[in-house]
């Protein structure tokens, strides 16, 4: 298998352009200690990590 070196090559590869949509949160957590435990107050970006995949 060959060895591929980009640092001689960084100059070739295009900049990358980033998405990000725009996130409307409408609700809040009301019970502060639950928001503390899930690391946010908002619900819609309460993610609980599975180890595969995020949980709606």
């Amino acid at each position: 298998m060959q060895d591929i070196n980009f640092d001689n090559r960084i100059e070739q590869f295009p900049i990358a352009m980033a998405y990000v949509p725009w996130q409307r949160m409408a609700n809040i957590y009301e019970d502060l200690e639950k928001a503390y435990r899930c690391g946010t107050i908002f619900p819609e970006l309460n993610k609980p990590f599975t180890g595969r995949r995020c949980v709606k």
